[in-house]
């Protein structure tokens, strides 16, 4: 591996010279040996571009404090390199690298899929407490716990290898490097910003992700214009390496029916650099994940009339279908009702900007326990979920509805949140 400048990133490519150029990012304390498993089958159609994080796999510790630091040293990597227009699947915080790009320089790139990911990842608190964790303990302890944020107990179980291939994987990471990629995770927060992602977009995420799950990728795909959703069961966080057939699918599928314009190259090839590959696997069942329909927003003409405005946000956070039966239903004599909901309650209430979609979740969800409205409460709970509120949160909205509005009308409500949120979060089988 030749010499990486502060301003750029180690890097490798596979595939033909001639062929578009896919992007893979990874993870918070991976190297870009997580994609093993993705390449053989992704350089069939593309020159395959795989990049390390500052002090990861090797690569020199010069730590990157911000998403968008990380972002531009990437783009000077490939204006070294030629590479104009390019397709890029990220994972986790190669994922907010993604998003950035989309951004920042969407007329870079092609498509986009989004692993693992999120608009906002925790809380900057949980972050920079981590950052302190390493500065006293150095990077073991984070070692020794990331299979258990990483794979499902199962997989690691049968997987003692690749087990210690992740925990080793952490442990070789600079801590320097590491903290600053907890920075830049803490102050990265595009949640205001996803309607602006105008890039045909995957958001693929794992049934049993604890760390970035179905909430969060409900968010983002609800946010993205053209944003398509794929859950991938039996899989935790580092979903890439857990269900690496299904992730492959999924990324050809997705890349190859949604590539923007023309593409360049130009690049160079480079050896890899000597470095632990990903253990092998025996071969073991494919699970089934598919790619969920786009949603259609509402078209908008110059200023939008509050009707238009409304039935896109009330699609974005009811979904299609619901939102599709009710109007369907609304002949005659509830039209004009459907319309004034829509244009009000949607269009005036939920558009403006003094909360955000969260907030505006637990309020209605507390609004609709005191009034004992069940059925409105299944659909704001399925809301909830998709506005972002993990099953804990909502319980704990529900708890404190339980004070305020009565022991009986929580039970109830308790009842029907449980059945709903055991539907959205159980894996196909």
């Amino acid at each position: 591996m030749s010499e990486t400048p502060p301003n750029t990133l180690q890097y490798r490519f596979d595939g033909p010279e001639d062929a578009p150029v896919l992007i893979l990012g990874p993870s918070l304390g991976t190297t870009w040996h997580m994609w093993d498993r993705q390449v053989p089958e992704l350089t069939k159609q593309w020159r395959v571009l795989r990049f390390d994080l500052p002090g990861h796999g090797g690569a020199p510790a010069h730590p990157a404090g911000s998403v968008a630091e990380l972002a531009t040293r990437l783009l000077a990597t490939l204006d070294s390199l030629g590479v104009q227009r390019f397709g890029y699947a990220g994972c986790a915080l190669g994922g907010a690298v993604g998003m950035e790009l989309a951004l920042r320089r969407p007329e870079r790139l092609a498509s986009l899929a989004l692993v693992a990911a999120s608009p906002r990842f925790g809380t900057a608190d949980e972050f920079r407490q981590r950052g302190v964790i390493v500065r006293t303990n150095g990077l073991d302890p984070i070692a020794r716990t990331s299979p258990d944020r990483w794979f499902t107990g199962s997989f690691a179980a049968a997987q003692p290898a690749i087990t210690e291939w992740a925990v080793q994987m952490v442990r070789t990471t600079d801590p320097g490097c590491y903290i600053a990629a907890c920075e830049a995770l803490a102050s990265f927060d595009v949640r205001a910003e996803l309607g602006r992602i105008g890039v045909p977009t995957l958001v693929l995420v794992g049934s049993d992700d604890q760390v970035t799950g179905p909430a969060e990728a409900r968010t983002l795909v609800a946010g993205i214009p053209d944003a398509r959703l794929a859950v991938v069961p039996g899989a935790s966080h580092l979903v890439p390496v857990e269900q690496p057939a299904a992730v492959t699918d999924l990324l050809v599928h997705h890349f190859s029916t949604a590539w923007q314009q023309p593409y360049d190259t130009g690049q160079t090839l480079l050896p890899a650099a000597t470095a632990v590959p990903l253990p092998a696997v025996p071969a073991q069942a494919v699970p089934v994940a598919e790619i969920a329909p786009a949603a259609v927003p509402a078209q908008r003409a110059g200023q939008p009339d509050r009707y238009e405005a409304g039935l896109k946000i009330r699609r974005e956070v009811l979904g299609d279908a619901h939102v599709d039966r009710a109007l369907a239903e609304a002949e005659g004599f509830s039209g004009e009702f459907q319309e004034f909901a829509t244009r009000y309650a949607w269009g005036e209430i939920w558009d403006r900007p003094g909360l955000d979609r969260r907030t505006r979740s637990c309020i209605t969800l507390t609004a609709l326990v005191a009034g004992g409205h069940l059925e409105e409460l299944a659909v704001h709970t399925r809301a909830a979920l998709r506005n972002g509120l993990t099953p804990d949160e909502i319980k704990e909205v529900l708890l404190q509805a339980a004070v305020y509005c009565g022991l009986p009308a929580a039970n109830s409500a308790f009842r029907v949140a449980r059945q709903v949120v055991q539907e959205e979060t159980t894996p196909a089988e």
